[in-house]
């Protein structure tokens, strides 16, 4: 089959609690370009348990999602999300409103989408035309399932405020626990907030590490692995 595996488990560390959660994902790599991430996220300070199924363009321009959330062991909200040429919409279930319906009316096809993984954060990310160098640049349009840092709400289709700011630093080799990698830095820079720096592995958009300043927390990549068709199953 044309396809490639990507999978990855990373380890949030606070700087203050140690180990506080982590991810494992998995991402289908279509033969068209497509792409498929399956996420679950554990925080354990907060009872944070998010399962996460997202599929994107060959731009990694979302297509649709599914998001199952739950905290300290209650359900909060389950959500199916489409995205269209021209419309961005929603059937969820929260444990607070109900079932919910949403449906935006947009100018174009939604640059991104915030399914809250760490590892979906750096899919805002070929958004931004590293060709003109290193600066900074807002993404506008992009939509989340949640405008809280953990994404610990809804989930419901929010707009990011003003935009989505990213700063592009350029190429950096890093090491985490996984190895040692070429990645490109970049900053999610928004005014009166402290930056949070993320460094990634192109042309896949792969997280490596991404340290949070705000949430006082450092995402290291533990365990990769790249395989082709069906050698990539375990």
């Amino acid at each position: 089959m044309q396809h490639r595996t990507i999978r990855g488990y990373v380890r949030y560390l606070g700087d203050t609690v140690g180990e506080r959660g982590r991810e494992w994902f998995t991402v289908t790599v279509h033969g068209n370009g497509h792409r498929t991430m399956r996420a679950q996220c554990e925080m354990e300070d907060s009872g944070v348990l998010r399962d996460v199924t997202f599929a994107v363009n060959e731009r990694f321009q979302p297509l649709d999602a599914f998001i199952r959330l739950s905290v300290k062991d209650q359900f909060m909200g389950s959500g199916w999300f489409r995205f269209a040429d021209t419309l961005a919409e929603c059937e969820v279930i929260t444990a607070d409103a109900g079932r919910i319906s949403q449906r935006f009316d947009l100018g174009g096809r939604a640059p991104s989408f915030g399914a809250h993984p760490v590892a979906c954060d750096i899919w805002h990310l070929p958004q931004f035309d590293r060709s003109r160098g290193p600066r900074k640049e807002v993404i506008p349009g992009v939509l989340m399932s949640s405008n809280l840092p953990n994404g610990a709400s809804g989930p419901l289709l929010a707009f990011y405020p003003d935009g989505l700011p990213i700063r592009y630093v350029g190429p950096e080799t890093i090491t985490v626990p996984a190895g040692t990698f070429q990645t490109e830095h970049f900053i999610f820079e928004k005014d009166g907030r402290p930056p949070q720096h993320c460094w990634c592995m192109v042309p896949d958009f792969t997280i490596v590490k991404i340290r949070s300043d705000l949430l006082q927390t450092t995402y290291e990549l533990m365990e990769f692995s790249d395989t082709p068709g069906r050698s990539g199953r375990v």
